[in-house]
């Protein structure tokens, strides 16, 4: 019976915030990997996707390969940038304090591509309404990115909450109706 409180928070400010008790949960696509298992434990993985890119049609880039020496739009603290740098070694990554920035600076022109989760990624695609038309979500997947609820290390009633939540989410049906909601926003 407690009421949440939602506090946005910047994606590299997300972990620090959390060890500090500012907030008590990260619920935003927090991408669970081995270097942040020593910095957080994880709820279980609630999402499995992955990183992609977004151009203009009329920028001519057809693959990730394509961005070699282009600038590429991300935000900052993520794995995007680092990821992106693995598939195309030589772009140039510039990176912003949130995604609506970064998403921002695309439509505005000051860089060829934005890099995002691809559950975000489709959420900001689906804001750009008839422009969509103007936009292409490239095929390639940069990672495979599991999501997880981020909690403070040590914190096992707040984790056994979170996961047996989810579970019930699972077993109810009433996850797949969420993810359906996701999976609705096409390009």
């Amino acid at each position: 019976g407690v009421k949440p409180v939602f506090k946005q928070v910047a994606v590299a400010a997300r972990i620090p915030e959390l060890q500090q008790g500012h907030v008590d949960v990260l619920a935003a696509s927090l991408t669970h990997n081995k270097e942040r298992e020593s910095q957080v434990d994880f709820g279980l993985t609630h999402l499995v996707t992955g990183q992609k890119v977004l151009v203009k049609t009329s920028s001519g880039i057809k693959s990730v390969a394509d961005l070699a020496g282009k600038k590429a739009l991300t935000v900052k603290g993520g794995t995007q940038g680092p990821n992106l740098l693995k598939a195309a070694h030589t772009a140039d990554v510039v990176t912003f304090e949130s995604t609506q920035q970064a998403f921002q600076a695309l439509q505005q022109g000051k860089g060829v591509a934005y890099v995002n989760d691809e559950a975000s990624l489709l959420a900001d695609y689906a804001k750009l309404g008839p422009k969509a038309k103007d936009y292409v979500i490239l095929p390639q997947n940069l990672s495979v990115e599991p999501l997880a609820f981020g909690i403070k290390k040590g914190e096992v009633a707040i984790k056994t909450v979170v996961d047996e939540t989810l579970r019930e989410l699972e077993k109810s049906g009433e996850a797949e109706n969420l993810l359906a909601g996701f999976r609705s926003v096409k390009q």
